[in-house]
């Protein structure tokens, strides 16, 4: 069984390891509403005080109503700084702008909202020197469930090692809010979407097969298959070295 105290103050001792060698003056991450954002938050609150969580609604009306009402109890209620950026005109210009040149695709352009947000964090924590925290536990890692260069892009990322299963009972631990705890995990980037009804398996599944390598044979195929054809997320430099590459 996990030690919840042990495994808070080696993550929360972790981050502030960082921020000494790193000369930053702070702490920034997408603050979703969702379960790995608010354990995200809570860690890098205890470990720096200044720590920013902004929320960056984008278009879905899930975005504007629990999500934000999510994110701003996180942030009441572990004292997180919050600001939010509207980020809905920024992506219909860029909607705009690019097809005028090119046939955009639903996922495509269903992705302009990760990589949106990653780009204002990196903004706002350029001009303030402040890191920016990743928010992906590692069940999504390995299904390839993030967005390359949106929010699979951080400097540093205190649950990469959990997997989503783990995460519930550390929220729990920490006293974060139930209706963040409760609600199906969501990505929030179009109405009606839920991460397991995206991926077609659920969270546990993953989880089991992870640990195991066993599962339903169903669940097994969709794991592998979705594990092996986003192998290039989890790799996304790919750099010429003049060597022999046979």
């Amino acid at each position: 069984m996990m030690d919840f105290q042990q495994e808070v103050d080696k993550r929360v001792g972790w981050i502030q390891k960082i921020m000494k060698t790193s000369g930053a003056s702070g702490i920034i991450f997408g603050n979703s509403g969702g379960k790995d954002s608010a354990l995200v938050g809570i860690l890098c609150k205890m470990a720096c005080d200044d720590t920013v969580g902004i929320i960056m609604p984008c278009q879905s009306k899930r975005n504007f109503g629990e999500d934000m009402e999510d994110g701003r109890a996180l942030a009441e209620s572990f004292q997180i700084e919050s600001r939010v950026v509207d980020l809905t005109q920024a992506k219909q210009i860029m909607v705009d702008l690019v097809g005028e040149v090119c046939e955009c695709t639903e996922a495509a352009v269903a992705n302009i909202a990760p990589r949106l947000r990653m780009t204002t964090l990196y903004l706002i924590g350029q001009s303030e020197g402040r890191l920016v925290a990743g928010t992906g536990n590692a069940s999504e890692r390995y299904m390839g469930y993030f967005t390359k260069w949106g929010d699979g892009a951080y400097d540093f990322n205190p649950i990469s090692d959990l997997a989503a299963s783990e995460i519930y009972p550390l929220l729990e631990y920490l006293g974060a809010p139930n209706s963040i705890i409760q609600k199906a995990p969501s990505a929030g980037l179009y109405e009606g979407q839920t991460d397991e009804l995206e991926m077609g398996v659920t969270y546990q599944a993953i989880d089991q097969y992870m640990k195991t390598g066993q599962g339903a044979e169903k669940d097994a195929a969709i794991i592998e298959r979705a594990h092996r054809r986003t192998n290039h997320k989890r790799n996304p430099v790919i750099n010429y070295t003049g060597k022999n590459q046979d």
